[in-house]
């Protein structure tokens, strides 16, 4: 943990800084790191008592290192790839891309293969699922308005309650025939079971020889960068570069109120657990903390405050367990589509880097868990959920509960905005009255701007929001950078310029930066129906 005593006292004795920043994640130290590199005085407030990073941060148990979600190193923009060169210049290594979906004892190709699903569940299940096709196309559903009647159409009910179903709807805590078609639309892409099937028949006949499995051919990454001991290494380095040059960063402190002076500038107060508190001056504010919370939390309050309230979050924890045995799976993570057990994803760590286990006689694996704060799973101990890990890996039969020799929980609030019917206008609300009431307070990363974004994208928004403040003018719309759904399937690194080459947003730019991600909607309400209150 690292702190710094207070700036220099302005006239009416606050502790002063040119920018204070909420929430030391990868959006708040980008900016951070910037800002003090031009030579600006910032203060950064991270409620955390422990971690930078937010969730890429890298959590420490016993010598085991846990990454929180799981971050490939991958991006196509030129600034951010030259701004991890220089925070962390010898610390990356390369590691192999492998991502699997694990349904009943066998791996299947992530993104799925069709033939290969097929193959995999064996002559009675996969005639099944062609009956269940066939039924399909010949009596498709005439009303397409959910994710539900898309898949079923497009694969038949079998292999839609196989591979799409089960883990989805853990995943957002929505039932299929609740989320629009859009989303399925443009989740589900270049997949063609039929094309499987024909293409799978003329290999068997000698008459192709070249397989596609049903895919449309797409270059994925085969490797990427990764700190040797987790993300969370890539933000100590932030922090400490700040702090070495006049920056301070205030573990433990949670945001109170974030006060207008009536001038322009900023007043934050913030409170530590022991009840104490400091406040803070500043010309410039930069809040990563969630909009709802800021809403909650600006004085005056904004008129948006009824909007902000209303946004909503999908939460998340991993339950690591140290098993003895060799690596269990070679791949970064699986995917469990499997309805037995709640775990939707398992990390590898050690495919991740051998370094963040330190034992090469013990395998760690991060069970994770998609929740709402507050519910059973997110409320149990400790203990239960160590436990519940523990049975569900010997239910996958991944693990044998004998060989589970410890464990530990990382719960993570707020990792997932939700995508709802009102989530869009309530956001461009917000935006709308603070952009022109308070032009010195900038919104940056997930959370910050209730956008599901990488973690390249969250720092791009933060990289932009420094320009404009060096600049004295809003130069760049930082709501321009969005998410791209298929940012760590193809492409290449770098791809896009750097900040300084242009002012403007080029064609890549808006091409990798400006494509929104395949995030659930709920379905809009059906014509001539009123939406229930």
């Amino acid at each position: 943990m690292a702190n710094g005593g207070p700036n220099s006292d302005t006239a009416d004795n606050l502790p002063r800084a040119d920018v204070v920043i909420v929430g030391a994640g990868p959006a708040g130290l980008t900016a951070g790191y910037l800002l003090t590199k031009a030579g600006k005085r910032v203060t950064i407030i991270e409620q955390d008592p422990h971690y930078v990073g937010g969730i890429s941060r890298t959590v420490e148990h016993e010598g085991y290192r846990f990454d929180i979600g799981g971050h490939r190193f991958f991006s196509k923009s030129q600034a951010v790839v030259d701004l991890w060169n220089e925070i962390l210049p010898d610390d990356f290594i390369q590691r192999p891309r492998m991502s699997r979906i694990f349904y009943e004892g066998k791996f299947y190709s992530y993104p799925l293969r069709a033939f290969e699903a097929l193959w995999n569940l064996g002559i009675w299940r996969s005639t099944l699922c062609m009956v269940s096709f066939a039924r399909a196309k010949l009596l498709p559903r005439r009303n397409v308005r959910s994710f539900e009647d898309w898949t079923v159409n497009a694969f038949g009910e079998k292999l839609f309650s196989i591979f799409f179903k089960t883990y989805t709807e853990k995943v957002w805590g929505m039932p299929c025939d609740t989320m629009s078609a859009d989303w399925a639309a443009q989740r589900i892409k270049g997949l063609s079971l039929w094309g499987a099937v024909t293409d799978g028949l003329k290999r068997s006949l000698g008459l192709n020889k070249r397989p596609n499995d049903g895919m449309a051919t797409k270059t994925l990454l085969e490797t990427f960068r990764y700190p040797r001991l987790g993300p969370g290494m890539m933000w100590d380095a932030a922090r400490d570069y700040i702090v070495a040059n006049g920056g301070v960063v205030l573990m433990g402190h949670a945001l109170r109120q974030l006060a207008s002076d009536g001038q322009g500038g900023w007043r934050l107060a913030a409170t530590r657990a022991d009840g104490g508190e400091v406040v803070i001056a500043a010309d410039h504010a930069i809040s990563s903390a969630p909009m709802k919370d800021l809403a909650a939390r600006l004085h005056p309050l904004p008129a948006t405050t009824i909007e902000g309230s209303k946004l909503r979050y999908r939460d998340f924890l991993t339950v690591a367990l140290k098993i003895r045995s060799d690596d269990l799976f070679p791949d970064n993570w699986i995917y469990i589509h499997d309805s037995k057990v709640k775990v939707g994803r398992i990390q590898n760590f050690r495919s991740w880097s051998p370094e963040m286990v330190p034992d090469e006689s013990v395998a760690c694996v991060g069970l994770e868990y998609f929740c709402f704060a507050g519910d059973g799973l997110w409320s149990a101990s400790d203990e239960m959920l160590v436990a519940l890990a523990t049975r569900e890996m010997e239910i996958l039969r991944l693990a044998r509960p004998e060989d589970v020799i410890g464990g530990a929980v990382v719960r993570q609030e707020k990792a997932y905005p939700v995508y709802d019917e009102d989530y869009a206008a309530n956001v461009a609300a917000m935006r709308t009255e603070l952009e022109v009431a308070h032009p010195t307070l900038h919104l940056v990363g997930r959370n910050g701007m209730h956008r599901y974004n990488n973690q390249d994208h969250a720092m791009m928004t933060a990289m932009l929001t420094v320009e404009n403040i060096l600049a004295g003018a809003r130069v760049y719309d930082v709501w321009c950078v969005n998410e791209d759904a298929e940012y760590h399937e193809a492409g290449a690194e770098g791809a896009q310029e750097r900040i300084a080459e242009r002012r403007e947003p080029s064609a890549d730019q808006a091409a990798a930066l400006g494509s929104v991600r395949a995030v659930p909607e709920p379905l809009a309400p059906a014509a001539g129906t009123r939406r229930a209150a």
